[in-house]
C-alpha cells in the first residue's frame, strides 16, 4: 500500500499555474495515484471565449490524461477551476470562491512563474515574487492547511558554482522591491535592473532567488518546503514516455534542429547538460507534500531536483544522442540534416554566423511564398535565435547541487513508494530517454504520424544539395 497515494485520498488540494507543463502533469499523477483525492481547485486565468470549464476540458481530454480516464471516470468532478489572475491584487478571486479556497484547502503546490528569460522584471517581480506573497497570506488565514510546496528552479542561485540546499539571500530585500514597483516607471525599472540583477543572467532566475527569500521571511508557522527543479524536459516513464507540449528549452531546440533550420549552438562539450524529466519532478514534488504535511520538519527544507550529480551527462553526449537519434527518427518536412563537430575543445557544435542560421528559413519562406502561403519561418528563427542567444550562459558552465534532503526523503519511502513515486535520476538511461525524447516531440508537439518516417527518410537523401549549401 502506498502510504503517499493514501495520504492524499480525501484531500483538498490547491494548484497554480495549473495550466503550464509542470501542473499538468501534476494534476494526471494526483488523480491517476489517488483517484479519491476530495477535489483539485485549479486557478485560471479567464481567457475570451471559452468558460471555466472548457479551460479545464482542454486540459483533460488530451493523451496526456488517457489513463487517468480509465481510473477515474468523474475526473471532470474532481477539478474545479477558479477564476484568477495572478497579476491582480487577492488574484481577482471572487469572496465565494476564495471563501471555499480558505476554508477548504489541505495542500498548496505553488507552480505557476513566468519562465521566460528575457520577460520585463516589472512583470517577473510581479508573477514570481509579489504573486507568491499574496498566496502565502492566503495560505495563512486556511485552517486546514497541512502543507505549501513552493515550486523554485534549480538556477535562482546560478551566480554561484556551488549550491546547497539553503535559501541565499540576495542584496536587496524583495519586499523593497515590491514596493518600488508600484511606484517606479517603466524608464526607472529598465535603468535599474541591471544593477539589482547583478550576477543574474536574466530577470527570471533573479526573480525566482527573490520568490525563495519571501518564503522564508512569510513562512510564519506554516508547514513549507521547496523544490529546485533543473531543466525539465519530456517524461521518462509515466504516463507515458517522452510526452511534451511546449516549444519552452530544449524543445525549441529539437524541433528546429530535426527540421533542419537550426545548424549550430554554441555549448561546451564537457559542460553538464542538468535535464530532468517532467514526472521526476512531479514524483518528487508529491513526495515531498506528503513528508512536509505528515513528518512536519521544523525549518523549510529546500530539495534539489537535478541529475548532473547523481547521474552526468553532458552536452557533447547530449548533442551526439540526439543527432544520432535524428538519423534513426528522422522529422518530416526537414530539408536539411543538422551539422556537428564535436572534436572542438570549446564547442560542442560546429557554430557559424547567424545569416548560416537564417538561410534555411529564407529558403523555406521563399517556398511557402511560392505555394502562395504566408512565409513564417523567418520570423520563427529570429525568435529561436533570440531564445538559443540566452540560453548559451546554461549550456557553456556546470553547476553543483548538494542534494542531501532529497537522498533523504528517497530513503524515508517504501518501497512500493519508490516504485510508484519513482525520483531516482540514477535509474535513468540517457540514450533511451533522449530517443523516446525525440519521438515525444514528433509524436506529441509537431503532431506527426509515425507511419511517415520512411518517407521522411527518402525526403532527408533527395535534400542533400540544401544540405550542403552554406
Amino acid at each position: 500500500m502506498s502510504m503517499i497515494a493514501a495520504f492524499y485520498g480525501g484531500k483538498s488540494i490547491l494548484i497554480t499555474g495549473a495550466t503550464g507543463f509542470l501542473g499538468k502533469v501534476l494534476i494526471e499523477k494526483l488523480c491517476r495515484t489517488s483517484p479519491d483525492l476530495k477535489v483539485i481547485y485549479i486557478l485560471v486565468r479567464p481567457k475570451a471565449g471559452h468558460t471555466l470549464q472548457q479551460r479545464v476540458s482542454q486540459i483533460i481530454n488530451t493523451k496526456l490524461f488517457e489513463k487517468v480516464r480509465e481510473v477515474c471516470p468523474n475526473l471532470h468532478e474532481k477539478i474545479r477551476a477558479i477564476s484568477a489572475d495572478l497579476n491582480q491584487n487577492d488574484f481577482a478571486i471572487s469572496k465565494e470562491d476564495m471563501q471555499e479556497l480558505l476554508s477548504c484547502t489541505n495542500i498548496i503546490f505553488h507552480c505557476a512563474a513566468t519562465v521566460r528569460f528575457d520577460d520585463h522584471l516589472r512583470h517577473a517581480v510581479q508573477l514570481n515574487v509579489t504573486a507568491t506573497q499574496q498566496l502565502l497570506f492566503m495560505a495563512s488565514q486556511m485552517p486546514k492547511l497541512e502543507a505549501f510546496i513552493h515550486i523554485s528552479t534549480a538556477f535562482s542561485n546560478c551566480n554561484l558554482k556551488h549550491i546547497d540546499e539553503v535559501i541565499y539571500p540576495c542584496s536587496v530585500e524583495p519586499k523593497k522591491i515590491i514596493d518600488s514597483m508600484e511606484w517606479w516607471d517603466d524608464a526607472i525599472v529598465d535603468e535599474i535592473a541591471p544593477k539589482l540583477m547583478g550576477d543574474w543572467p536574466n530577470t527570471y532566475t533573479y526573480t525566482k532567488a527573490l520568490g525563495e527569500m519571501v518564503v522564508q521571511q512569510e513562512s510564519g508557522n506554516l508547514n513549507i518546503a521547496i523544490i529546485r527543479p533543473s531543466i525539465v524536459g519530456a517524461t521518462w516513464q509515466e504516463p507515458f514516455p517522452g510526452w511534451v507540449d511546449n516549444l519552452n528549452g530544449p524543445n525549441g531546440m529539437i524541433v528546429a534542429a530535426g527540421r533542419g533550420f537550426l545548424r549550430a549552438i554554441r555549448a561546451s562539450p564537457l559542460a553538464v547538460a542538468d535535464l530532468i524529466p517532467v514526472d521526476t519532478v512531479i514524483n518528487l514534488t508529491l513526495a515531498v507534500g506528503w513528508y512536509t504535511a505528515v513528518h512536519r520538519p521544523k525549518s523549510t527544507l529546500i530539495y534539489h531536483c537535478t541529475s548532473g550529480n547523481l547521474n552526468p551527462c553532458n552536452w557533447g553526449k547530449m548533442g551526439c544522442q540526439v543527432l544520432s537519434t535524428f538519423e534513426k527518427i528522422p522529422f518530416e518536412k526537414a530539408f536539411r540534416r543538422p551539422h556537428a563537430d564535436f572534436t572542438a575543445n570549446t564547442i560542442t557544435v560546429h557554430y557559424w554566423n547567424a545569416v548560416s542560421h537564417r538561410a534555411p528559413a529564407m529558403i523555406y519562406d521563399i517556398y511557402l511564398w511560392l505555394t502562395g502561403r504566408k512565409p513564417r519561418m523567418t520570423k520563427l528563427m529570429n525568435r529561436l535565435l533570440r531564445t538559443i542567444s540566452m540560453l548559451e550562459y546554461f549550456i557553456n558552465r556546470s553547476w553543483e547541487w548538494s542534494t542531501y534532503n532529497t537522498e533523504m526523503l528517497m530513503s524515508e519511502l517504501s518501497p512500493e513508494d519508490q516504485r510508484i513515486f519513482n525520483f531516482d535520476v540514477r535509474q535513468l538511461n540517457w540514450l533511451e530517454y533522449i530517443e523516446n525524447y525525440v519521438l515525444g516531440v514528433k509524436k506529441y508537439l509537431l503532431k506527426e504520424d509515425m507511419a511517415g518516417i520512411p518517407e521522411a527518410k527518402q525526403h532527408l537523401r533527395r535534400s542533400f544539395p540544401v544540405y550542403y549549401a552554406p
